[in-house]
């Protein structure tokens, strides 16, 4: 018998990580020395684990550097219109073996490292995650951004370089608890400072109204210090730019006349401003209407419209029309797209700028203005829109507060010439909502200005336009838009899931990487034996691996064979966490009832962080943890069922937590989850989905056809006429009976017994204020778990409806968004020309 292969050896064999040429691992070698050297010369004899990961970051950044340069030139020569991505959020997660990947490096590296005695893995796991946001939101940003470059699109990412990015999530006792993420401690290989382009930003002052117009005066002034991180596309040699501002006082702040003589608190006050850039506010889907928040809004808007300018001034074209003044052609070079509206103050700045500086007639500026941005929506849940209060404007950013004001009374005539007479509708329609206090209503402000709004699902755009922006559409349609979110299959199949990845390129090529649409050619394969056991191997092996990693890190032994059941995401009472939470109860109970009969065992993973103000987020991951408690240390029980938490789940741990998946959980309220994203990395990594028709389920129901999803519980419809009738959740209690013992069990200290009374807000709120219906869906729920366990038993035809997920999946890639982006909203066409590499010449 051959004996096994190292995990080394395993790697060499996957094509999909590129092929290791003999001279490129010893230049590699040399490169690595060389750094390591250098590292090492200045300080210390011994080498870490840690020096020896920079040495390689260092190793393959050197290998971005030359492209990096060469793609900023070939932008500078050719002048495309230009992308700004703007997004509070970036989660970015880890670089190294991305970047490895995107330049073709793996392989290469792999085998250099393999061969100077070091394992390329075990230096992976010293990076930091990029923790730069909450979830959905911040990962699409970082999706994108691989997808752009891909694309090779002239792209930019802009957002704020957080010291602290999303909280380290730790469990003591069954509690959450948060720690703070120092993620630069031991300083950032990837990011470059780039302080020649610093730049101001103004805050509070007031407006003075002068003959020449009004003028923002008697500002503090805060600096925008850029951090510039390449953002590489796949094997095109294209390098795109992510750039981060970071907050810094100016030398003389504080240190005007009105401070004379305190100059030791002048200086120590320099925090105050610094304070802007410190920390990621970590709340996904709830606005928070703090005034630090609202700085950072600005702060990245006005300092990214400043570069932005700067930039289309100074490009190529504007040099051959000596000075480029006219702004005429800004759309057409321009294009600027909003994640949601946190950045939405870019609309009254851009106004801002072309009316006060460059003194354009405000009907010029507007039509510029609106034509440059567009926005996309993410969210329906009321608590999530941003609603600003006046006097915060007043205070902080007078001049913006006049311009949307000046915004909304050009908006309302409009509105009023169209429907005389009709108050009702001017209400609704305005950006300023009446009240005490006032407000400014962020998602009005951004549909006025953009040409052009999406959601990010089907079902949600179409939410869009008949609820939350109806009057909106009803007066222009053409400006609403759908664009299904996606993800980026290079970090989310051949880095997560190399062992998947290549089986499929042995079937089809490699060429699906980059487009994944060609996956349904694995239809072809669904009756092919050989192929069937091998896509049930690599799931096997992908589950002995995160097994044999939750063993080392947290010292729990689970069974592989079990169901993998995986909820993954943000802790939200939208997200139910709370019905898989009863389902667990159920089966425990049916295993207690019926002791000697065959249950399918299961693995319950449920992992997630709780903003850390949201109260009943909290006490859903203490029922978590103490359901677990119970269920994992009842002998009866014994394999068949278990219950983890998943620890500070973030993008590195489901980069682990995906590929082994046999069931994704996606069972949110139908019309509340905007589409999700984790749901189409679940498909693609061969899990299957239990979900509710909502967000892009539906579409991925609709792409590998509904009998391969367990597709239950109410759809929209059904929701919205419960809404009608009135939800009772005391009628489900009564008339379901596993329903009540497992309520029954919560609100008497069975999973409590020291604290009996722990989970009352939780039992109360789903008896008497629920908005998200838990009871109405978990009968359906119950019996499409019970449909999951049937068709494990047959293990031939579980994999028959993976591999018919797989092959659906391709419309799930970011590419494909971004593509539909770039035609339908920027105008611009992605385009496959490699640029050459840097050892060739330029044509």
């Amino acid at each position: 018998m051959s004996k096994p292969l190292t995990d080394q050896e395993k790697r060499k064999q996957i094509s999909v990580r590129g092929i290791a040429g003999l001279g490129d691992v010893s230049e590699i070698k040399k490169s690595f020395n060389r750094h390591l050297h250098f590292t090492l010369v200045k300080d210390r004899n011994v080498a870490t684990p840690r020096d020896y990961y920079f040495a390689l970051a260092h190793t393959v950044r050197d290998h971005l550097v030359g492209r990096w340069i060469r793609t900023q030139q070939y932008y500078y020569e050719k002048d495309p219109k230009r992308i700004h991505y703007l997004s509070l959020e970036f989660y970015m997660g880890r670089t190294l073996q991305n970047t490895m990947i995107n330049l073709g490096l793996q392989n290469t590296c792999d085998e250099a490292i393999y061969q100077l005695g070091l394992d390329l893995e075990e230096l992976e796991e010293i990076e930091e995650d990029a923790g730069l946001g909450n979830g959905g939101l911040g990962r699409l940003a970082a999706c994108f951004l691989d997808s752009m470059a891909s694309l090779g699109l002239a792209a930019y990412g802009y957002g704020i370089r957080y010291e602290f990015g999303i909280f380290n999530q730790k469990i003591a006792n069954g509690w959450q608890v948060e720690e703070a993420d120092d993620w630069l401690r031991y300083g950032n290989p990837w990011e470059k400072a780039r302080p020649e382009y610093m730049l101001p930003v103004h805050f509070y002052g007031r407006v003075d109204h002068t003959h020449e117009g009004p003028k923002w005066i008697d500002t503090q002034v805060v600096l925008a210090m850029p951090y510039d991180t390449p953002v590489p596309g796949y094997k095109n040699n294209t390098v795109n730019t992510m750039r981060l501002w970071s907050a810094k006082a100016p030398n003389d702040f504080n240190l005007k006349e009105f401070n004379v003589g305190d100059y030791i608190q002048a200086v120590l006050d320099r925090n105050l401003a610094e304070n802007i850039s410190r920390v990621l506010y970590p709340n996904d889907n709830f606005f928070e209407g703090k005034e630090l928040r609202l700085k950072q809004e600005y702060f990245v808007v006005a300092a990214t419209l400043q570069d932005i300018i700067r930039r289309f001034k100074s490009s190529k074209f504007g040099c051959r029309d000596p000075v480029r003044t006219s702004f005429e052609a800004f759309p057409e070079k321009v294009a600027i797209q909003l994640n949601d509206t946190h950045p939405a103050l870019a609309i009254p700045e851009l106004m801002r700028i072309l009316v006060d500086i460059e003194r354009l007639d405000w009907e010029k500026a507007w039509e510029i203005t609106t034509k440059t941005c567009a926005y996309t929506n993410h969210t329906v849940l009321p608590e999530a829109l941003e609603r600003w209060p006046i006097y915060m404007f007043e205070k902080l950013l007078p001049r913006h507060l006049q311009i949307i004001y000046e915004i909304n009374h050009r908006h309302l005539d409009r509105i009023a010439a169209l429907y005389p007479g009709d108050h009702d509708r001017l209400r609704r329609m305005s950006l300023i909502e009446e009240g005490d206090p006032k407000r400014i209503n962020m998602a009005h402000l951004c549909v006025v200005g953009s040409h052009a709004v999406n959601g990010v699902a089907r079902i949600h755009s179409d939410i869009v336009k008949t609820t939350v922006f109806k009057d909106f559409c009803d007066i222009e349609p053409e400006k609403f838009q759908n664009k299904t979110n996606g993800i980026t299959p290079r970090r989310w199949l051949v880095l997560c899931n190399p062992g998947l990845a290549d089986i499929i390129a042995e079937k089809i090529g490699e060429d699906f990487l980059t487009d994944l649409f060609q996956l349904r050619k694995l239809l072809d394969f669904i009756n092919d034996e050989m192929f069937i056991r091998d896509v049930a191997k690599v799931k096997q092996e992908n589950k002995l691996k995160f097994a044999a990693y939750l063993e080392d890190e947290y010292k729990v032994k689970i069974n592989p064979e079990s169901i993998f059941d995986i909820h993954v995401k943000r802790i939200h009472e939208y997200k139910r966490q709370l019905l898989n939470c009863l389902h667990v109860i159920t089966l425990y109970n049916r295993i207690k009832k019926e002791p000697n009969k065959k249950f399918v065992p299961r693995t319950v993973m449920i992992g997630g962080k709780a903003a850390p103000g949201y109260h009943m987020a909290k006490m859903i991951i203490k029922l978590i943890t103490s359901v677990g408690d119970v269920v994992n240390h009842d002998p009866v029980v014994g394999d068949r069922l278990k219950v983890i938490f998943l620890e500070n789940y973030r993008v590195s741990l489901a980069e682990k937590v995906i590929p082994a998946a046999d069931l994704s959980e996606q069972i949110s309220t139908a019309g509340t989850e905007a589409s999700g994203t984790g749901n189409m990395k679940f498909m693609l990594n061969g899990a299957l989905t239990i979900g509710t028709m909502d967000g892009a389920n539906v579409e991925m129901a609709e792409e590998a056809g509904e009998e391969n999803l367990f597709i239950f519980g109410m759809r929209v419809a059904d929701v919205e006429a419960m809404d009608k009738k009135g939800y009772n959740a005391r009628e489900y209690y009564e008339h379901l009976p596993e329903l009540k013992q497992a309520m029954d069990q919560i609100s008497t200290g069975f999973f409590s017994p020291k604290e009996p009374e722990l989970f009352k807000d939780i039992v109360n709120m789903l008896m008497n204020h629920d908005r998200f219906k838990v009871f109405a869906d978990y009968e359906s729920y119950i019996s499409s778990q019970e449909k999951v366990n049937e068709l494990y038993r047959n293990p031939k035809e579980w994999t028959k409806k993976v591999i018919k997920n797989i092959a659906a999946s391709g419309k799930f890639s970011s590419d494909r968004t971004i593509t539909e982006y770039a035609r339908e909203i920027w105008g611009v066409e992605p385009s496959d020309v490699k640029i050459p590499p840097p050892n060739e010449p330029r044509e």
